[in-house]
C-alpha cells in the first residue's frame, strides 16, 4: 500500500513537470507560421503604388512597366516584414531593370532600404544594393552571372533574419553576409521600376514566410 502511494505521488509530480514544460514551450505548430501569398493573382490588394509608373495585373501575373514619365516607381506592401523567407518568380521583358527591396520605406519615389537586384545579364542580379547610402554591399562574381535566364521565368529567394541576408537565383546561392545596419532596420517588401524608360517585368508566385 505504501509503495502504491509513493508511485502515485511520483507519477503526479512527473505529470506536473511535463505540463509545465509544454506550457512554456507551446505546441510546435505555433513555432512556424504558414507562408503568406503577398500577391493574390487578381489585383493589387495589400500593395501601394508609389510614383507614376505602371503596375497592373494580367492573366494572373503582376506587371511593372515604365510610364511616360520614365522615372523610378515602387510597389510596396502595406505591412512591414522584418524576418522572413521570400520567394517569387520574375520574367524580364525589354530592359528588365528592376529589383526587390526589403526592410524599406518610400517617401514619394525616394526609397530607403536594401535592394536585391533584378537586372539584365551581367549586371549583378541577386546582389544587394543600398539606395541613397553605401550603394553596393555585395556584387555578383562573373562565375555566377550565367544563372539568370533573360526572357524566361526565374526564381528568386531572399532570406533575411536579424542582420543576416541570403539570396538564391534559380536555386543557386548568390550572396550570404551579415550587416549591422540592416539588422536594426524594419520596413516593407517593395518591387521597383528603374528610371530611364523601356522597362517591363512580370512577377508571380510571391510567397513570404515570417520567421
Amino acid at each position: 500500500m505504501l509503495k502504491s502511494k509513493r508511485l502515485l505521488v511520483l507519477c503526479s509530480a512527473v505529470f506536473l513537470m511535463c505540463s509545465a514544460f509544454l506550457a512554456v514551450k507551446g505546441p510546435s505548430s505555433d513555432l512556424k507560421k504558414k507562408p503568406i501569398k503577398l500577391f493574390n493573382g487578381k489585383d493589387l490588394t495589400g500593395w501601394k503604388i508609389n510614383g507614376t509608373e505602371k503596375w497592373y495585373v494580367e492573366k494572373g501575373e503582376l506587371i511593372c512597366e515604365s510610364g511616360p514619365d520614365k522615372k523610378y516607381g515602387y510597389l510596396t506592401t502595406d505591412k512591414f516584414y522584418k524576418n522572413f523567407d521570400l520567394s517569387l518568380q520574375f520574367k524580364q521583358e525589354s530592359n528588365g531593370n528592376s529589383g526587390v527591396f526589403f526592410r524599406s520605406t518610400v517617401d514619394g519615389t525616394k526609397v530607403s532600404g536594401w535592394q536585391v537586384e533584378v537586372a539584365p545579364p551581367n549586371h549583378d542580379t541577386g546582389g544587394v544594393y543600398e539606395s541613397y547610402g553605401r550603394e553596393w554591399l555585395v556584387k555578383i562574381p562573373d562565375e555566377k552571372e550565367g544563372f539568370l535566364k533573360m526572357g524566361d521565368w526565374n526564381t528568386l529567394r531572399i532570406r533575411v533574419v536579424g542582420d543576416k541576408v541570403q539570396t538564391w537565383l534559380n536555386g543557386n546561392a548568390m550572396v550570404d553576409f551579415n550587416d549591422e545596419k540592416i539588422g536594426k532596420a524594419d520596413g516593407s517588401i517593395a518591387l521597383q521600376i528603374h528610371d530611364g524608360g523601356g522597362i517591363k517585368v512580370r512577377w508571380k508566385n510571391i510567397m513570404l514566410e515570417q520567421l
